[in-house]
């Protein structure tokens, strides 16, 4: 399981809320938390799940996948950002199971990567 940065994530959130010129207090209603435990992660002093980080994303109206990145749940990438978004706003998939299949789904996008940097070598058919 990826060890997430709290004081780095904490910072950014905190970053990103003040860009959207939005109060601690509205943020923690936007995403549904506490208004202590908001401030506990943006202080660095709590490690918020995945799910968790898709409800501030969702408040700050920014994809869940940045703070994803920011957390090292997952790695920059390209790809189709809606997958990550809909893995974890799954309420349907246990905090377990939405961390598995993003890392599961990036593991797959860097051995697809790798694939394209490094071709198989041509074989030589003989009859």
């Amino acid at each position: 399981m990826a060890v997430i940065d709290v004081s780095g994530l904490g910072a950014f959130i905190r970053e990103q809320r003040d860009q959207a010129e939005m109060s601690i207090r509205q943020l923690a209603k936007a995403a549904e938390v506490s208004n202590p435990y908001l401030s506990q992660v943006e202080r660095g002093l709590r490690k918020p799940s995945a799910e968790i980080l898709g409800r501030i994303a969702q408040g700050l109206r920014i994809s869940a996948e940045t703070l994803y990145v920011q957390a090292g749940i997952l790695s920059e990438r390209e790809g189709d950002e809606a997958v990550t978004t809909a893995i974890a706003s799954d309420s349907t998939l246990s905090e377990r199971q939405r961390t598995t299949l993003l890392q599961i789904y990036a593991a797959f996008q860097a051995e697809n990567a790798a694939g394209k940097e490094d071709p198989p070598a041509p074989t030589k058919v003989t009859k």
